[in-house]
């Protein structure tokens, strides 16, 4: 996936230098103001699509504190390059390779920014109007070379650096613990995959995938992973699953557990290293835990609406966790449809 991530942050680069992206900001500030963001929220989304890094760090560009803040629990939900073999791996397995689990992907995740915007501009925290749109719109020029290039491979070259090392340390913890275990109250090599020491490690939690479509301890496995970064999702499958991999993920997944599977690793909290970046932009550890815990708690109600409504519109059944999941449907309505109380704090 180098070539690919190259090429787009190739074209981002062209579009910070021609003067670009100050505009589509400018011109994006209307539409963003409808569900409480700045259009200046835009930038950090459009180079998160790259890395969630970047995306979260260009947010110390808006000056107003609840802008902000509401950018940064809301960039993440762009699909970056990171999140790319994820969606690759699961629309070659059990898609055909298709387009639009792609291009949903995408829309998915601007629908969770528009969704959370105007949630989350209906509480107290994020009370009041978004700050007025001040920004000096440059010239437009032909960009140059030099500028585009050197910007093209500092970004190409810092996420392979950051994706080699940690992919290939990550496989060897992966691969011993998936290799080791205890049988019969002795520690050694197993054959068995599943009396592994990871196996019993995504056992203990697997149970919470359940109603999601994924409760078995290698989804969960693999879910865990991508915390450390999001490309370790597809490498734990590849140590869990050797041989062919797609078809291993094609018999172990049905389509919409799969694709339930992806939308909450696409829209939970991000890798370590933009949760470090979280923390240092919002300097609280209580506004950086809250961000985490409102991206996973919001990935885990849509994939659980996916999982549950996907299962009835693909005749797999109905089963408990339907309730929920209409339940989960009601309140997200509601919360958009209710009235602003802090309106009168407006000016």
């Amino acid at each position: 996936f180098v070539p690919q991530m190259l090429v787009l942050f190739l074209l981002l680069s062209i579009l910070e230098d021609v003067g670009y992206m100050a505009r589509i900001a400018f011109i994006m500030d209307r539409i963003f103001r409808k569900f409480g963001l700045s259009g200046k929220s835009f930038i950090p989304m459009l180079v998160g699509t790259g890395c969630g890094v970047p995306g979260v760090m260009a947010s110390r560009t808006i000056e107003n504190e609840r802008d902000r803040k509401m950018t940064i629990m809301t960039t993440c939900f762009i699909p970056c390059g990171a999140k790319m073999p994820i969606i690759a791996l699961f629309a070659g397995a059990l898609f055909g390779g298709s387009g639009l689990v792609a291009t949903s992907a995408y829309f998915i995740g601007v629908a969770a920014i528009v969704v959370s915007g105007i949630m989350l501009k209906k509480t107290k925290f994020f009370a009041g109007k978004p700050a007025p749109f001040v920004m000096e719109l440059p010239k437009y020029h032909a960009p140059s070379a030099s500028n585009v290039l050197r910007a093209t491979w500092e970004r190409g070259w810092s996420f392979i650096k950051r994706a080699g090392t940690v992919i290939l340390l990550s496989s060897v913890i992966l691969w011993f613990l998936q290799g080791f275990g205890f049988v019969n109250g002795s520690f050694g090599m197993v054959e068995d995959s599943d009396a592994s020491i990871l196996a019993a490690i995504g056992g203990v939690i697997a149970f919470i995938f359940t109603p999601l479509g994924f409760g078995n301890w290698q989804a969960t496995v693999a879910t865990i992973t991508g915390l450390i970064a999001k490309e370790e999702v597809v490498s734990t499958f590849g140590v869990l699953y050797p041989g062919n991999l797609t078809l291993n993920i094609g018999r172990a997944f049905t389509p919409v557990s799969a694709y339930s599977f992806m939308i909450f690793n696409l829209l939970c909290a991000p890798c370590f290293a933009a949760i470090g970046a979280i923390k240092r932009e919002m300097n609280n550890a209580k506004w950086t835990w809250g961000a985490i815990g409102y991206m996973c708690g919001f990935a885990y109600v849509v994939s659980l609406m996916v999982y549950q409504f996907g299962r009835v519109f693909s005749s797999e059944g109905v089963s408990v966790g339907i309730v929920f999941a209409i339940i989960a449907l009601a309140g997200i309505i509601y919360f958009l449809v209710r009235k602003n109380k802090y309106e009168e704090t407006e000016e």
